[in-house]
């Protein structure tokens, strides 16, 4: 059967907590990564409900997008909601664990904004933010005698390393000269104790996924000859492809009650809620799933006509509508759990394609507290 790590390992080598905000409480909240799972329910929050459907089936993995503990707890009892929950689900073995900020920002169509991109049918979409994070990957940089550079790589890459998409091996090198005096107590490979050595040797680099350094590492100083190896692992950053929001043009101006009334019906979003004039001509479109006006300045840097998001407040609208763009709040409940069904699709094409067995189902519990 397959086990907790299995889904762990599934999720993350697609939406990368590397790629969630550094404020984020990504990955598994509750469970061992032992636990066996034979279901995993796909969810926008953990409620009790949620647990209530989660406890008619052994082994279900609850697979939510708003994490259940967003801040460190103090004590595990049910003095708090987040408690209570977890307390529950801990006690029933259901394990629980969140894609967040990693889901939003995903750009494999998976997104929390890409329902209303879809919906709309934006064309030119980009990212509406993009930010620097940590990158997947760290560069190992090591110098090798250039008679043992191919060992050296050979081993790198059957422990995980030097690959990049779809090739393998991927290196770049550099001849040079080391240089090294070995001391009294010194076995080394070319050489002599008390003598200064020359030795034509290649900077070696490749790329090494985070995950992968261990065993990486390991076998580079298996096969490099030296008695001390010379490596460094430099942390990477990625910048300018990871970023919250869309924004995109609609292939014809659209009046602003159009727009409404398209993701009023369409995604559903029955409380969607308009600020602007019915009549007013838009084409640029800016969206962020969820709560996004803190984002409401991204969108006006990037000349949108009409904001799309969430969790609206009154005197951010004002002041946005003062500059001269109109607000669609779509709610934080419906832009969100539309991206759903593209994540668990998502979800079953990848855990078919790694031999996991477990089904994958959304959950049936509506969680917006609106109603």
């Amino acid at each position: 059967m397959d086990t907790v790590a299995d889904w762990m390992g599934l999720v993350h080598a697609h939406w990368s907590p590397a790629e969630a905000s550094s404020w984020d409480a990504v990955g598994l909240h509750v469970g061992a990564p032992s636990w066996p799972v034979a279901r995993v329910l796909v969810t926008l929050d953990v409620t009790s409900a949620v647990l209530d459907e989660a406890a008619k089936q052994q082994h279900t993995l609850v697979l939510a997008h708003h994490p259940l503990l967003m801040k460190p707890l103090a004590r595990l009892t049910p003095d708090t909601p987040a408690g209570a929950l977890a307390l529950r689900a801990a006690t029933s073995r259901i394990a629980v664990a969140a894609a967040h900020t990693n889901l939003d920002v995903a750009t494999d169509g998976t997104g929390t904004s890409d329902p209303v991109v879809r919906t709309l049918g934006l064309e030119d979409v980009r990212p509406l933010t993009t930010e620097i994070r940590d990158a997947r990957h760290v560069k190992l940089v090591v110098f090798v005698p250039v008679a043992h550079t191919d060992d050296v790589l050979d081993a790198i890459a059957d422990a995980g390393g030097a690959g990049q998409g779809l090739y393998e091996r991927c290196s770049f090198r550099v001849g040079g000269m080391g240089t090294f005096t070995p001391l009294e107590g010194a076995s080394p490979h070319v050489g002599h104790v008390g003598e200064p050595h020359l030795e034509e040797e290649d900077r070696l680099e490749v790329l090494v996924p985070r995950r992968s350094v261990g065993p990486v590492v390991a076998a580079l100083l298996a096969a490099h000859p030296y008695e001390e190896v010379a490596y460094d692992l430099v942390p990477l950053l990625d910048g300018a492809t990871v970023g919250f929001g869309r924004v995109g043009r609609l292939p014809v101006p659209r009046t602003l009650k159009d727009v409404s009334d398209v993701l009023r019906h369409r995604m559903p979003a029955p409380q969607l809620r308009t600020a602007g004039e019915n009549g007013r001509m838009v084409q640029t479109v800016a969206v962020v799933g969820g709560s996004g006006m803190s984002l409401a300045g991204a969108a006006l840097a990037a000349g949108a006509d009409v904001y799309v998001t969430g969790d609206c407040k009154h005197h951010d609208v004002l002041d946005v509508l003062s500059q001269g763009m109109a607000v669609i709040d779509a709610g934080h409940h419906a832009t969100e759990v539309a991206a759903l069904p593209a994540w668990i699709e998502a979800l079953t094409s990848d855990a078919r394609g790694l031999g996991l067995d477990a089904s994958v189902l959304a959950s049936g519990v509506d969680t917006d507290p609106w109603g």
